[in-house]
């Protein structure tokens, strides 16, 4: 007992540092985004609301937002019709070289950012005729697909073809079997996975950075360019708090569809 009470203690204590570690920082952008002064200082002279007023205001944040939500959305959408089709042909049919493709699906978001980017600008440069916004949303999509089909693939495998076998022997043809029986058992694992690989989109900067085009800025990527520019640096506090707000909602929404969905509620 006094082991596992020192245990408990010792856990509970690394969590508490864990936890600090993460969230004091993010507390002190909270705060500091209501800082009245022109220079960020702790603690703050005096609070006020000027700088979310001047962010609302700012035609290149405005601008970077509507990018990244556009491009998260597109490159969302690519891959979720890729990585549902990948995990349908990966966990249903069993031929030769499956695991060297799942590994090729997966090995984009396993390696380091910056050699992906590298990788693909070396490609859209010699190979595309140079980089546009279409690369951009090319280079989301290599890492985004990795989720949708993480999800996907967990959730086929842990249903098994069972019900896909018995909708065929009932005479269902492939597509009515997929849209009556697999697509209602996939739904929230899917809709999981949009909602965090829009996420990941939204917030990516090393892959960005390599594959934008000229004059493409991205929210993250407006945020590194005026960190360090004192005037705006109030503001980039700002949109910086705004972001971790609004991140709140897709993690909340992701968390209870795997919740509801590890209880069996995605079935329905």
């Amino acid at each position: 007992m006094s082991t596992s009470r020192g245990t408990k203690i010792a856990l509970s204590i690394f969590a508490i540092i864990v936890f600090g570690f993460v969230y004091i920082p993010l507390s002190v952008v909270l705060i500091n985004s209501f800082n009245a002064g022109e220079t960020l200082s702790w603690p703050p002279s005096g609070l006020s609301i000027k700088w979310w007023q001047r962010a609302i205001d700012n035609e290149g944040v405005r601008e970077a937002i509507v990018t990244s939500v556009i491009l998260g959305l597109i490159a969302t959408a690519i891959a979720l019709v890729l990585g549902t089709l990948a995990s349908l042909a990966l966990s249903r049919f069993r031929f030769f070289g499956q695991d060297a493709i799942s590994l090729l699906i997966i090995l984009p978001i396993a390696l380091p950012g910056i050699v992906t980017g590298i990788a693909l600008n070396n490609v859209f440069t010699s190979y595309l005729g140079g980089l546009t916004f279409l690369t951009l949303i090319i280079g989301h999509a290599t890492f985004t697909i990795v989720v949708i089909y993480n999800n996907a693939l967990a959730r086929l495998r842990r249903t098994g073809s069972s019900l896909d076998d018995a909708s065929a022997d009932l005479g269902a043809g492939p597509w009515t079997t997929f849209r009556l029986v697999t697509f209602p058992l996939m739904r929230s694992a899917l809709i999981a996975g949009s909602v965090l690989a829009f996420g990941l989109s939204f917030d990516e900067i090393i892959v960005t950075t390599f594959t934008a085009g000229p004059g493409i800025t991205t929210l993250p990527i407006w945020i590194y360019q005026n960190l360090f520019r004192p005037t705006q640096a109030p503001i980039v506090n700002v949109v910086a708090a705004a972001l971790v707000l609004i991140s709140i909602l897709p993690i909340y929404v992701a968390q209870k569809l795997s919740s509801d969905s590890e209880r069996g509620g995605g079935i329905m």
